[in-house]
């Protein structure tokens, strides 16, 4: 009786320090999200290390709109360097169940779908803060492949504010704008 107190202590324990460290992916809304404008290209200019991107430079995401009303994920990067090797992965959007408009679920592969969470968002559609529900996914984007400095820190600051630890953010390397 004892252990097994003792073991559904810790089990307890666990589950609420997980649920303590996810970062806050409240979504305050100051205007319409209006996804028409969200799709077209985005350029990554910062985002957390994980296989799937790792040593990908000169990142993109570009975004239309399906038949079916899903949304097309291109996703695009040259390996190790703006010289490298184009890596692309093909996938899929749709908008979440719950949440507001600016919750999304993104597929690369079948049936799997992940949160896609567009936590911030100016009003010009020119920069967002992507999370998902765990905080091992962060992503700064920008229309453009160079962002303001003031932009960039504003972002990095609100990220700290939701509980990210910016330190782990990789700064992705773009072409010059044109």
């Amino acid at each position: 009786m004892k252990t097994t107190m003792i073991i559904l202590i810790l089990i307890f324990a666990s589950c609420k320090h997980d649920v303590m460290s996810q970062p806050n992916q409240t979504i305050k809304q100051t205007f319409d999200f209006e996804l028409e404008k969200y799709l077209g290209t985005w350029y990554e200019i910062a985002r957390f290390d994980h296989r799937f991107e790792r040593d990908l430079q000169g990142v993109s995401a570009t975004y239309s709109l399906r038949d079916d009303g899903k949304i097309e994920v291109l996703n695009q990067g040259y390996k190790n360097s703006l010289d490298g090797k184009l890596k692309t992965a093909k996938g899929k959007a749709r908008k979440s169940s719950g949440g507001t408009d600016r919750n999304l679920e993104v597929s690369f592969f079948l049936f799997f779908y992940s949160p896609y969470n567009i936590l911030e968002l100016d009003s010009n559609y020119t920069y967002a803060l992507i999370g998902s529900e765990s905080d091992d996914y962060l992503w700064i984007l920008s229309r453009t492949p160079q962002m303001d400095d003031g932009d960039l820190e504003m972002l990095i600051e609100k990220a700290e504010e939701r509980g990210y630890d910016t330190s782990k953010l990789i700064m992705v390397e773009q072409a010059e704008n044109n």
